[in-house]
């Protein structure tokens, strides 16, 4: 490090258990790029946003639960994550901040690596947060499912989420529905979906042993993703691969997503093999 060294972080709250420093630094020592990567458990977004545009800070990584209050503090939006509502990525040029999301698409790449096909296909997210939000809309923008299902355990985030999508999408209100989730209804919710997308805290580090979904909900013919990648296999994936399902874990999204910022902060092609290979070193 000296005085030329770029400067990118990641902003939560949890983020202790953040592994984006391992990848991200991995990535900047294999391609020889003056740049460092850290982490910052921020409470108060708008001073941490000001303290980017401040102190000069090439690039931020943007994860839960700010990726939705973050949006208001950038001088420019992208056109996907305008629509979404949130960012997860912001990249600072001179002071102008500008917010991008590539949680969706590498959400979507995820998925079709594994082989599943999302065209035609019910859809049920468990979230209405930041993440939830850019999947969902771009599953509806760009690969047409079936139906899609937005369960969650704020009524008001739900509704908003569901109604955003409607105005982009041409499913009507018997195949684009919200719910509050609990056993009895997302037992109901479960019988009728072909992907369940899980896409909230419950069961990353240090809860390791939290559901969301109880083992006796799942069937072989399900796809189960759930995007959190620390743990590596969260309770749920292993329920799922035990009841016989297709199971997509959060290690490729968070991959995807995180080489989506490092192109983006560095205009350099990301060292994706590389960055995997430090993703699973240090856990």
């Amino acid at each position: 490090m000296d005085a030329k060294t770029q400067l990118c972080a990641v902003i939560g709250n949890p983020i202790e258990h953040s592994l984006s420093p391992a990848i991200h630094n991995a990535a900047f020592d294999h391609l020889g790029l003056n740049y460092v990567y850290v982490a910052f458990r921020v409470e108060d977004v708008p001073s941490a946003i000001a303290g980017v545009r401040g102190l000069g800070i090439k690039g931020i990584s943007v994860t839960i639960p700010h990726k939705v209050e973050a949006i208001k503090y950038v001088d420019k939006i992208d056109e996907v994550a305008d629509r979404i509502g949130s960012v997860n990525t912001i990249v600072n040029e001179n002071s102008n901040l500008k917010g991008y999301t590539t949680d969706g698409t590498a959400a979507v790449r995820s998925l079709k690596e594994k082989g599943v096909d999302i065209k035609d296909k019910r859809i049920l997210i468990l979230g209405s947060g930041g993440a939830a939000r850019a999947i969902a809309f771009t599953l509806i923008m760009k690969e047409r499912p079936a139906s899609l299902v937005i369960g969650g355990v704020i009524q008001k985030e739900i509704d908003k989420l569901v109604q955003d999508i409607k105005e982009f999408s041409s499913l009507d209100s018997k195949h684009l529905t919200g719910f509050i989730v609990n056993e009895k209804s997302l037992e109901k919710q479960l019988q009728n979906i072909d992907i369940l997308i899980q896409c909230t805290p419950v069961g990353m580090h240090p809860k390791i042993n939290d559901t969301p979904v109880p083992k006796k909900l799942l069937r072989s013919s399900l796809t189960v993703f759930d995007i959190i990648y620390n743990p590596l296999k969260t309770r749920l994936i292993r329920d799922a691969e035990e009841t016989g399902c297709v199971v997509v874990s959060g290690i490729d999204m968070f991959i995807y997503q995180a080489a989506l910022q490092f192109e983006l902060w560095t205009g350099k092609p990301a060292p994706i093999k590389v960055m995997k290979e430090a993703l699973l070193e240090n856990k």
